[in-house]
C-alpha cells in the first residue's frame, strides 16, 4: 500500500473487547450535541476485511471490483486495494483518486455510458486502457482520444432485466454486437471482453443466458481476430453467504461450460455495497419537522383533524444531494433507529424524512413508523456504506460538508485477521491504531499495530 506522505493520514479507533460499535456512535452523538450536531458515519474497517474474507471463501474465482461511486472514503480505497480488490471509475475524479492510493492502472475499469473526452485523454495518460462501450460514438471517442484502449462491450441481454423500458436499458443489443465490433476493426481499437448485468441474483438461469450470450460475443470477436479474455458480471450481487455460494455454482458450472480453464478468461465482477455497506454506520440530526393530514388528497387541509392520527415528516442534515445520493437511482434507504430510550408503550406515527435541500426529490425514506421527534433528536442508519458517501450532488450546496468519517476495528477482528492472513497482506503506512479507551486522555497517542 503506497502511502500520501510520510506521517500516517487516518486514525483507526482500536476498540477492546468491551467496546461495542453502538457505544462509539452513542460517543460521537454525545460530543456532537454539545457542538453543532453535525451528520457523521463510524465505519468499522474489521468488517471490510471479513466480507472480503468471505468473498475469497465463497467466490474464489471471481475477483471483485469495488465502484468507487458507491463509497468513495479514501481510507476504505486504501483498505480495499491493499486486499487486492479492482476498481470500478466512472470519472476523472475517481481515477485520480484510485491512482493516488498506488493501484495499478491494470486494476482499473473505466466505465459510464458517455464518457467527458478530457477523461478519456486523462486515462490514456495514466494507463487505464480497460474502458467499458456499448455504442458507435463512445468507440469513435476512444479510438481518438485512447487508441490504446482495451474495450469490454456493454451489452445487453434478456436476462439483463425484465421489463426495463428501452430508455433505461444499459448496454448494445446481441444483434448490435457484430456491427460495433466491425467498428472497432475498421478503427483499430482492441476489445478484450463483455460486461453485462443482472438486475435480480435469485435465478440461476439469468446467469446462464447472459454467459451464454457472451461466448457468442466473444465468438463473433474471436473470428475477426479480436483477443477476448474478459467477463465482467456487473454489480446485480449484494447479499448472504447463501446467495454468494449460488452465484458462485450458477456462474462458473456455465462458465466452465462456455469458458474452460484452457481459454483463460477472466471472470470479474461489481459486487456493489456488498463489501462495503455493513462496514458504515451513518448518524443523522433531526433539524425540523411538520405534522400533515394523513389524506394527502385533500389539498384544503395540511394539519389533521382532531380525530385523525397524525402524519409526521421530519427534516435531517442530509439527503439525496450528499450521503443518501443512491436514492436517486430509485435505491430504496431502510428506516432507521432512533437514538434515544423509548418506553414500551410510546405511540408511533407513520413518518416520512427529507433531506435539507427543501426540494421535492429530497425524500430520503418515503414512509417508516417512528415514535414522535423533536428537532435535535438523532436517527442512526445502519448498513450506510453504500448509500453514496464522499460523492456530494448536484443541489446539495458547494458549501456542504461531506461527514466526518470515524474508523474503528475491534482488537477480536484485528487478531481474526492477522489469523487469516488477510493482514500480512496489508501495510498500513497510512494509519495509526489508537486505544479507544485511552484516547480521550491522550488524544493523538498512536500505538504500534497489534502483533
Amino acid at each position: 500500500m503506497k502511502g500520501l506522505a510520510d506521517e500516517p493520514q487516518y486514525s483507526i479507533d482500536l476498540l477492546d473487547g468491551g467496546t461495542l460499535l453502538h457505544h462509539v456512535v452513542d460517543n460521537h452523538i454525545s460530543e456532537q450535541t454539545l457542538a453543532e450536531k453535525s451528520a457523521f458515519f463510524v465505519a468499522d474497517l474489521g468488517v471490510v476485511m471479513r466480507q472480503h474474507v468471505r468473498w475469497r471463501t465463497y467466490m474464489p474465482q471471481i475477483r471483485p471490483y469495488h465502484t468507487v461511486r458507491c463509497n468513495s472514503s479514501p481510507a476504505l480505497i486504501e483498505v480495499l486495494a491493499a486486499l487486492g480488490t479492482g476498481f470500478m471509475c466512472t470519472n476523472k475524479s475517481e481515477l485520480e483518486m484510485v491512482l493516488s492510493h498506488g493501484v495499478p492502472s491494470e486494476d482499473i475499469i473505466y466505465s459510464g455510458g458517455c464518457k467527458q473526452l478530457s477523461h478519456i485523454k486523462y486515462a490514456a495518460k495514466s494507463s487505464v486502457d480497460l474502458l467499458v462501450c456499448d455504442n458507435e460514438e463512445e468507440l469513435r471517442k476512444i479510438a481518438r482520444c485512447h487508441p490504446g484502449a482495451k474495450l469490454l462491450l456493454q451489452v445487453w441481454t434478456e436476462a439483463s432485466g425484465r421489463g426495463v423500458e428501452m430508455s433505461m436499458r444499459l448496454g448494445c443489443s446481441l444483434k448490435d454486437c457484430r456491427r460495433l465490433l466491425e467498428s472497432a476493426k475498421e478503427l483499430e481499437v482492441q476489445v478484450v471482453g463483455v460486461r453485462f448485468n443482472i438486475s435480480s441474483c435469485d435465478n440461476g438461469q439469468a446467469y446462464a443466458h447472459a454467459i451464454s450470450d457472451a461466448r457468442c460475443v466473444f465468438d463473433m470477436g474471436e473470428d475477426m481476430g479480436f483477443n477476448m479474455n474478459i467477463v465482467d458480471i456487473g454489480d446485480g450481487i449484494s447479499g448472504s453467504e447463501t446467495q454468494l455460494k449460488q452465484i458462485n455454482r450458477a456462474v462458473m458450472s456455465v462458465v466452465d461450460l462456455y469458458f474452460p480453464p484452457s481459454t483463460g478468461v477472466s471472470v470479474v465482477a461489481e459486487p456493489g455495497g456488498y463489501l462495503v455497506a455493513p462496514a458504515f454506520t451513518l448518524a443523522v440530526n433531526v433539524l425540523a419537522k411538520e405534522v400533515v393530514a394523513r389524506d394527502l388528497q385533500d389539498h384544503h387541509r395540511d394539519v389533521p383533524s382532531a380525530d385523525e392520527e397524525p402524519e409526521f415528516q421530519y427534516y435531517i442534515n442530509e439527503g439525496v444531494y450528499g450521503s443518501f445520493s443512491c436514492k436517486l437511482t430509485d435505491a430504496v434507504i431502510p428506516a432507521p433507529s432512533v437514538h434515544r430510550n423509548t418506553a414500551p408503550d410510546e405511540p408511533v406515527f407513520s413518518s416520512s424524512l427529507w433531506g435539507p435541500s427543501g426540494d421535492d426529490m429530497d425524500q430520503v425514506v418515503e414512509q417508516c413508523v417512528l415514535p414522535e421527534l423533536h428537532t435535535g433528536d438523532w436517527l442512526v442508519f445502519a448498513n450506510a456504506g453504500g448509500f453514496g458517501l464522499g460523492r456530494p450532488m448536484a443541489g446539495g450546496g458547494a458549501d456542504t460538508p461531506i461527514p466526518p468519517v470515524y474508523y474503528v476495528i475491534s482488537t477480536r477482528d484485528w487478531f481474526e485477521m492477522q489469523d487469516t492472513g488477510v493482514t500480512q497482506e496489508i501495510n498500513l503506512n497510512n494509519f495509526s491504531l489508537v486505544p479507544y479507551f485511552f484516547k480521550s486522555c491522550q488524544p493523538g497517542a498512536a500505538v504500534s499495530v497489534p502483533a
